[in-house]
Order: C-alpha cells, then structure tokens, then sequence
C-alpha cells in the first residue's frame, strides 16, 4: 500500500501540467495560439470541423476565388449578416474585379489583389495565425482559407441583435439626456466617442475570461487623467484571471481596494454624459462587452449622492435639493436606533404630550421596542425584495397592499406601535431618495447592528456604532484617493460641490485629489465675463416701450423728450 501511494505521489509531481488542466476548462485556442496558418486547404478545414464542427449553426462554404483558386469560407450563421456574407465576401471573392480581367493572376499575386483590388468591404485583414481565424469566426467575423496561402481572410460580418438606446432604468433624470448605455460595447463607445470628438478621448482594449473572452475597454482623456492612474487599472484589470466575465460588476469585485465593506469603492452609471463628465474631472471609465453599464475610479463617497441635475439646474435650486438629499441619507442610517435608544433608555428626553402619545401606543404591543423595529425593518427588507423580482405589473400593486393592508392590520392585531410604523416608513422614504442603488443598500445593511446595539446600549451605543462607521470610511481608500475626501483630507476647493453645489463659475479647478496634470478646467475669462454686468439690449428704459400701438405713455429711447412721448 505504501509503494501503491509512493507510486501515485510522483506521478503527481512528474504531470504538474495534467494536474493543471483538470483544474481548468480545456481551452482549445491556447493550444492553438502558435500554430499558424497552413497553405493545405484541406488541413485547415478539417481543423476547423474538429472545433467547430458538432454545432449546427457553422457554415462552410467551398468556392473558387475568381473561378480558379480553391477556397472555403467559414462562419457561424447565428452571429452574421447573411447579405453582406453573400454580397460582400462571397461575390468579392468570386468575381474577378473588371480592372483585372485580362491579365493573369499568380497565386503570389493574390493576397494583394483581395485586399487591394477585390474586397467591398472596409474591415478586411489577413491573419496567419489559426487561434486567431478560429477566434474571429466564434465572434461573428467571415474567414475565408485559401488554398495555396499561408494566410486566412478575415472579414467583419457580425450582426448581433440589440435593444435600442433608451433612457437610463436606474438612473433618471427630468432634465438631462436620455441616452443610456446598451449591452453592445461598439454602441457604447459610439455615445462616448459622440460626446468626445477629441483626438485626446483614448480607448484601451483588452480580454478578460478564459472562455468567454469578454472584451474590456478602458476609457480617459489623455493630459486630463493621471498617467499612473491609468497603469494602475490595466494592471488590476490583468491580473484577472476567470473563465467568464459577464458583467461590470465582477469586475468591480476584483479591483476595489477593499473588499470586506459595505460600501461601494466603484462607482457604476449608465448614463453616457455622466462617464464623460468623469473623465473630464481626471477619472477612468470601464466598459465590458454585454454590460449596459461604465464603471468609474476613483471613487469618493460624494459622488453617491450626486445626480446628473445637479448640474443643469441652477445651484441655489439644487443645493436646497442635495441637503434633503442628505437629510433623507441620516434617516435611513440612524432614524430607527434613535427611536429604539429613546423609547427602551432615554424616554425623558421626549415631550409629555408626545410621551403619552407613545405610551398609548404601546400599550398591549407584547415585544420591546428593539424587537418590533427589527421585525419590521426585516419585513419591510422582505417586502422590497419581493417588489423587485415580482413582474412589474404586480410589483406595484404588491408595494401598495404592503404598506396600506399589512402595515394597517399589523396595528390594528396589536403587533407592532403605530409609531414604529411612522418610523419605519421615514426610514424606507429616506433609504429611495439616496440615488445610488449601491449606497443605499450598504446603508440599509448597517441599519440593524445600530439598532441592536441602540438595543442594549441606548444612545452610547448609537453614538459607538456611529464612531466605527466613521473609522471605517475613514479607513477606505479607492485607487489611493481617501474615501471622505474632500472633507477628509480636507480641501476647500473640493467643499464647493459636496454638501452644497456652488456656482459652475466658482469650481475653475479639477479635483486635486485626481491629481491631474491640468486641472484648469474654466477659463478665466470667462470668469471675468459672469462678474460684469449684464448688458439690458432690451431694457424699455433704452430702446422705448410701445402700449397697444399707441404713443401715449410710450418711453424715449433717449429720455430727451419731457413729454413721455417717443420721438420718431
């Protein structure tokens, strides 16, 4: 037995390299990836079957290139455009270009005329790699082997159905674009390309996922962004090594700096015009192929509350709009432990007309006060949930019958205080208006530890709890930028748009935390221009005022005429 297992452990440690590929998907184009093209026709295509050849949707066609070379024409009929397959590929290769048609045309010769004289299409490449061939036809592309060559035709046919572009489901707006990211990552790069019309707008493409091959682009402005900011992002985005990427958000997984926290240290958009407003300030966006979403480093806590109007709309207008914003942000963290601290440990600090009115209440309520909110709150969890993955036309009924019905007849049974009730719903209220679905999630979770603790410590326990949320942000970093900035560290620069939003004129620089290498971003002379003041062209007092076509009461243009009346 001992020999028996000897004899299995080096086997073990003279096949490291089987060992690996159990461990994962065999991976066909890996053992492919220095073999190249051959000019045996017939061994490329039977290469090709061996790959290919079990699924019904690959088509290859034979054919002869201007009625004298043999060739095949290889592609999945499920990811091309069958009419430019036919009238574009087929018909280029098949129909000696007119130009041509007296002379005689040698093998050597062909290449250069397919590229050159022959092909009706602008993405047509010669690649003399199989992996890469084999990869092309899997993502939609026409691969055209000749015999003869050591070279295979590459042709882009690829038409894959998508959704059109519509306003943004999770971010909307009332006045602002209503472009919204799609799951096409061309589509995606179009928007931003369209906003970008700048040679410094750079796109960065790699491949992330064994299997799925999932393309990844990297987006920045160049001489805006930090060189090292964006090394720093290829390098993490490398370092992934999975079988399938599917969305941004496995992504974001992978590349956050911390990864035990509630708090998301990525902030993600669908919105095209808020990616590029980013990149404009110094950040970097990542897109993925299949996701309709960007995602944007660095992140600070901020930007979570942040929307796109708050940008459109006029400053006093909005900053009025962001403190409710992040009034309804302190509700839905500390509303429910206060009342629980109050109510179980400081009742003095209440009102007696409010005081009677609780006691009231409660009476015959058969649990603590700690117990009643934290039921409520899981219910209130349970009930949102459901009103999410419901279909939408029963979701909103179910939202409506869970707050009217249940939450009615929870009092009415004598279960919970009506009180707690008004409490629960302040909290669920304040817990929608934060705008990053993200946020107000890790905030919803952190709502329970400071409701047991309120529980057993009353207001010490709130204000501890609060402490070690505080430590904790404080502690967070994304991409090196502190996750509080720009209040902690502090920066006045960076105050003028987080608690309130001060006037575009005002915000001439970009975040300093960015460190960007220019960070001017309004001009001084257009600062000098908001401060003059305006020029009244239309003022009646100046060009004269006219009632009902008549001249009395008419004002002169240049006050001369005592009489009021204008002088023509």
């Amino acid at each position: 037995m001992w020999r028996r297992f000897k004899r299995h452990t080096n086997q073990m440690r003279v096949n490291p390299v089987e060992q690996t590929e159990q461990e994962i998907p065999d991976q066909a184009m890996e053992r492919l990836k220095d073999v190249k093209v051959t000019s045996d026709l017939q061994e490329m295509l039977a290469t090709a079957n061996n790959l290919l050849g079990e699924n019904d949707d690959f088509e290859v066609r034979e054919f002869h290139i201007f009625g004298k070379f043999p060739a095949a024409m290889l592609y999945i009929t499920d990811l091309v455009n069958q009419t430019m397959v036919n009238t574009e590929v087929l018909k280029s290769f098949m129909y000696l270009p007119r130009q041509l048609e007296d002379k005689h045309i040698e093998l050597s010769q062909l290449k250069d005329i397919i590229l050159q004289d022959a092909l009706y299409h602008s993405k047509g490449k010669a690649k003399d790699r199989l992996n890469e061939a084999i990869e092309a036809v899997l993502r939609g592309k026409t691969v055209v082997f000749v015999d003869g060559l050591d070279q295979a035709f590459v042709v882009e046919t690829r038409k894959v159905e998508k959704r059109a572009i519509d306003q943004p489901a999770t971010e909307q707006v009332i006045r602002g674009p209503r472009e919204g990211f799609i799951e096409q990552l061309q589509t995606n790069l179009g928007l931003l390309r369209y906003r970008l019309p700048s040679t410094d707008f750079r796109v960065k493409t790699m491949k992330i996922g064994r299997i799925t091959k999932s393309k990844v682009a990297v987006c920045y402005i160049k001489g805006i962004v930090n060189d090292a900011l964006v090394e720093e992002v290829q390098r993490r985005l490398s370092a992934i090594d999975i079988d399938g990427v599917l969305d941004v958000g496995q992504l974001e997984q992978f590349i956050e700096d911390n990864h035990i926290t509630p708090f998301p240290q990525v902030q993600n958009t669908e919105r095209p015009d808020k990616a590029v407003a980013n990149m404009l300030e110094g950040r970097v966006a990542i897109l993925v192929d299949g996701s309709p979403f960007a995602l944007i480093v660095p992140t600070v806590f901020n930007q979570f509350y942040q929307v796109t109007e708050d940008y459109t709309e006029r400053f006093l207008l909005v900053s009025f709009i962001r403190l409710a914003r992040l009034i309804a942000l302190v509700f839905s963290l500390i509303t429910p432990s206060l009342y629980v601290a109050v109510i179980s440990f400081n009742p003095e600090l209440i009102p007696t007309e409010f005081a009677v009115a609780v006691a009231g209440g409660r009476a015959g309520v058969p649990f603590p006060s700690v117990v009643e909110v934290f039921v409520m709150e899981v219910s209130m969890e349970v009930l949102r949930e459901a009103t999410v993955r419901l279909p939408q036309q029963v979701g909103g009924a179910l939202s409506i019958v869970g707050v009217l019905v249940i939450g009615q007849a929870a009092v009415s049974a004598g279960f919970v205080n009506p009180i707690t009730v008004v409490v629960i719903a302040l909290t669920t209220i304040g817990s929608f208006a934060t705008p990053a679905y993200n946020a107000a999630l890790a905030l919803r979770l952190l709502r329970f530890p400071l409701v047991i603790l309120a529980g057993m410590f009353g207001l010490y326990g709130v204000m501890v709890g609060l402490i070690l949320i505080a430590n904790h942000l404080l502690s967070l970093r994304s991409f090196g930028v502190p996750y509080i900035t720009p209040l902690v560290p502090g920066n006045f620069q960076g105050m003028k748009d987080t608690v309130i939003r001060a006037p575009l004129w005002w915000m001439k620089k970009r975040p300093s935390f960015l460190h960007t290498p220019n960070r001017t971003r309004l001009s001084e002379s257009t600062v000098e221009h908001i401060k003059q003041p305006p020029v009244n062209t239309l003022d009646p007092l100046k060009v004269g005022n006219e009632k009902w076509g008549e001249s009395d009461g008419v004002s002169s243009t240049d006050h001369s005429d005592s009489s009021g009346s204008r002088t023509d």
